[in-house]
Order: structure tokens, then C-alpha cells, then sequence
């Protein structure tokens, strides 16, 4: 057995034009990845609608999502997440401009069958 390892701070790419997604660890069913954004928001009109479910944490900047059918943007800072399950349309409404936002992203096939995640108490 091989162990595989990393550090999800390491080389975060800056002044991008385009958001950096770099995968880290990818089995059936099951992807993680870094996300790195520099200042870049969904193109207008464009909208997220996976298949799989996505479970996101930002881990450094700012950055705002919007959800189809919320009135408000959900505004996260560092160690926020947020549990998106399949087919939730949603979009990137803006990150930070003035330093890079870090998201680690975990994207899952929940299957018809598997029970909704329960939040933590």
C-alpha cells in the first residue's frame, strides 16, 4: 500500500485568470480537490448542476455563493462549509480579489438509495 500525502497550502497558484482546479485524491465515486480563486465569479447566466454531491470548505480568502431559489448569497469565510447535494444549482457570485480563496471540494455520487448527511450536532 502506497501512501499518498500533501499539503493543500503548498504552491497556491496567484493572479490567475482562470480558477486553478488541481484534483488530490480521485477513486469511484469520489473526487477531492483543491479549488484556487483569484478574484473570478461564474459567468453570468451559468450555473453549477452536478450529478454528484459536493461537499465544499473554503479554507482561506472570502468568497460568495449563490443557490438557486435563496434569496440571500451565502458569504463564506474560512472554515465555512457547505454540504451541496446533487443537482443543486448554484454559482459563484464572487471570491476574493486581493488574496486567493482555497476551497478543498469533496464531490461524491450519494446513489439513489444512500440516506441525506445529517448535520453534526
Amino acid at each position: 500500500m502506497a501512501l499518498e500525502h500533501g499539503s493543500l497550502l503548498a504552491d497556491v497558484p496567484v493572479n490567475q485568470a482562470e480558477e486553478v482546479f488541481q484534483p488530490l485524491l480521485a477513486r469511484p465515486g469520489l473526487k477531492i480537490e483543491r479549488i484556487v480563486s483569484n478574484g473570478q465569479a461564474s459567468p453570468a447566466g451559468f450555473w453549477y448542476d452536478s450529478a454528484e454531491a459536493e461537499w465544499v470548505l473554503l479554507v482561506s480568502g472570502s468568497a460568495a455563493l449563490e443557490v438557486e431559489g435563496e434569496s440571500a448569497l451565502r458569504v463564506m469565510q474560512p472554515g465555512e462549509w457547505l454540504h451541496l447535494p446533487a443537482h443543486c444549482r448554484h454559482r459563484v457570485a464572487w471570491t476574493d480579489a486581493a488574496q486567493p480563496t482555497v476551497w478543498l471540494a469533496v464531490h461524491y455520487d450519494a446513489g439513489d438509495k444512500a440516506p441525506a448527511p445529517q448535520p453534526l450536532a
